[in-house]
């Protein structure tokens, strides 16, 4: 018999004693677990054993099997061996979050779970964070951003509008702005905010960690009924919005099999051509983050088209490569410097 299914069915137990006023006979439990009593008997004794304050008392003529009043209360919902290691893996995800209103809930959740739970449950977790880790990088320090973070957080569930003092990276510079907060975001290691900015008329994605100064008002605000997340966000190569391009890629032999079994892009074409390189299409808004990722791919990805985004990718190159230059020739005249001063 696996160990899942003698767990499962004691949970069952459980969750039956729990709705039962009056209590089960072992038979009935039996009848409805679709096992021999003796193997429910086993069970109730095993509960009995992890500590589970399970009674018996006669009633005309019937023994019935009964948790007590005073913790049924206390008793979460069944959980399979599955579930709880979704739910682990759930809280180690979180712990980029730590320190805010994100993750303080979620541990407070598992705590409460763990604490409720019988020891061959606690065991299986135990040996789940002996053995499942899940590594975000990389990401940024949230528990900096935690007041930020509430407050964002509670306007966007009271539907409520902010007014926050913002840093745009492009610009260079800090604005004041109204924002709808509609959606927090969480992407590649940062938390994003997508809402209606009144001082722009659109709705716009912020970063939450630039946002120097936040104010919740008073001001209501109803998110319209045709805003789609994913609608928002399907052509964004990763977060930015802009025009709408079609990408073509190439990818060098070497690296085509390592590239393609990776979906960057849901709408994503691959081509596998003559000469084992791969061709890779795009329909994305905007060019900037596309010419990062062909950057960070080196010499084993050339852009086909659109020429724009050549372009850029050539001036990207040619910037690293002046800057490389004049860092080794810094070095040598500071290597020359200091070989003149050991002459001396």
């Amino acid at each position: 018999m696996a160990r899942g299914d003698q767990l499962g069915r004691q949970w069952k137990i459980i969750q039956t004693l729990i709705s039962s006023k009056l209590g089960k006979s072992a038979a009935d439990l039996a009848k409805d677990l679709e096992c021999h009593p003796r193997t429910v008997y086993r069970d109730l004794e095993a509960l009995q054993v992890a500590g589970f304050p399970i009674y018996t008392e006669r009633v005309e003529g019937k023994t019935l099997w009964s948790l007590l009043d005073t913790v049924k209360h206390q008793i979460p919902i069944p959980f399979s061996l599955p579930e709880l290691m979704a739910l682990y893996f759930g809280s180690d995800m979180m712990k980029v979050f730590q320190g805010t209103v994100f993750y303080d809930s979620l541990e407070s959740l598992f705590q409460k779970v763990k604490t409720t739970l019988p020891p061959e449950s606690k065991k299986f977790i135990k040996n789940v964070e002996q053995t499942l880790h899940l590594g975000m990088k990389p990401y940024k320090q949230y528990s900096k951003f935690k007041e930020i973070i509430n407050r964002v957080n509670d306007a966007a569930i009271k539907k409520k509008s902010i007014e926050i003092v913002y840093y745009t990276m492009s610009r260079k510079k800090e604005s004041k702005r109204k924002v709808d907060p509609y959606k927090i975001w969480f992407y590649e290691g940062t938390i994003y905010i997508i809402g209606f900015c009144h001082l722009r008329k659109k709705i716009r994605t912020f970063v939450i960690d630039r946002i120097k100064l936040l104010r919740l008002t008073d001001g209501k605000f109803k998110q319209p009924q045709g805003f789609d997340f994913d609608a928002y966000t399907r052509h964004s190569f990763k977060v930015m919005q802009d025009e709408l391009y079609t990408v073509k890629v190439r990818i060098s032999p070497a690296w085509a099999k390592y590239v393609g079994e990776k979906i960057w892009h849901e709408s994503q074409i691959a081509c596998k051509m003559p000469d084992k390189s791969l061709e890779l299409s795009f329909r994305v808004a905007g060019l900037e983050e596309m010419k990062q990722w062909v950057m960070g791919l080196g010499p084993e990805a050339y852009v086909i088209e659109p020429e724009k985004l050549k372009e850029m990718v050539k001036a990207g190159l040619r910037k690293a490569l002046i800057q490389y230059e004049g860092l080794r020739l810094a070095q040598r005249k500071s290597d020359a410097r200091g070989n003149r001063l050991h002459l001396v």
